[in-house]
């Protein structure tokens, strides 16, 4: 399988403010025009907190002629919310969503009326039918607040059978973690697409902070490599481009669906990398 086999998807975050939207609205042109991504996902912040800036940026997109999957999050949310905008999404024309449980922001202490996100899941469904292809996380590397590696494989099965059509993978660095993440999956039963999650890599000490939050293992070689380098920006990123880039093919070689890259409102170092794969 090459590249041009493959699907690519990106995911954008909201912009805060009128310049930023300026400036998402040209990231998203520019990798149309270069990489044409199969859709682009939308996330929605900690508690829903980016509601009304995760809709405006799924109509731009539409707009733009993009296909748009906005994040629903169980964090904070009734069935009221969500039946609210899974219809508004239809109106819209959104054929897809990433159904998420979502982090609990600081200062929320418990989550909405939906625990788990095969809840979620069920809800969509029951409500829309195949209205939507759902997308729904996946951990190679387990979910930082799992009890146990059987217990995330396990809630990952529960999202599939309550209707999810394929998955998106958190980040990873080790291309041995999704591939036996995924005989793990298959061996239970279940056969969607799951698409391996991709993070650029154009800033050491972004990479660590996010990596810390979300759970995602930096291997010990990797990050000696980035702590090397101190300061040189551009050392930093000409190095993440070739490691990133050598993952990918890894994963292309052994039959990944497609690359989900999360381009943290960037065009350039996702097009490099799938620029390199070409």
């Amino acid at each position: 399988m090459n590249i041009s086999e493959i699907e690519i998807s990106v995911e954008f975050f909201p912009p805060k403010t009128p310049e930023g939207a300026s400036k998402l609205n040209l990231v998203s042109q520019r990798l149309t025009e270069a990489i044409a991504p199969s859709f682009c996902s939308v996330t929605f912040g900690a508690g829903g907190s980016t509601q009304e800036g995760t809709i405006a940026t799924v109509q731009q997109l539409l707009a733009n002629g993009n296909d748009a999957a906005p994040h629903l999050s169980c964090v904070g949310s009734s069935k009221e919310n969500i039946l609210s905008l899974v219809n508004r999404y239809q109106e819209m024309g959104v054929k897809r969503i990433v159904a998420l449980r979502g982090d609990l922001p600081s200062g929320m202490g418990q989550y909405g009326e939906f625990h788990h996100a095969n809840e979620l899941v069920s809800f969509i469904r029951e409500k829309t039918g195949d209205w939507f292809h759902i997308e729904v996380a996946a951990y190679p590397e387990f979910h930082p607040q799992s009890s146990s590696a059987e217990s995330d494989i396990q809630h990952f099965v529960n999202k599939v059978k309550a209707g999810a059509n394929s998955a998106i993978t958190q980040y990873f660095f080790n291309s041995d973690a999704y591939f036996q993440f995924l005989d793990d999956v298959e061996s239970r039963g279940v056969t969607v697409d799951i698409v391996p999650g991709i993070m650029p890599i154009t800033s050491s000490t972004q990479l660590m902070r996010f990596s810390d939050t979300c759970g995602a293992e930096i291997p010990r070689w990797l990050r000696r490599r980035l702590e090397g380098f101190g300061d040189d920006t551009a050392s930093i990123k000409a190095f993440g481009e070739e490691v990133v880039s050598d993952l990918c093919l890894q994963l292309i070689s052994g039959g990944a669906p497609g690359l989900h890259f999360y381009s943290l409102n960037m065009a350039e170092p996702t097009i490099q990398i799938v620029n390199n794969l070409r």
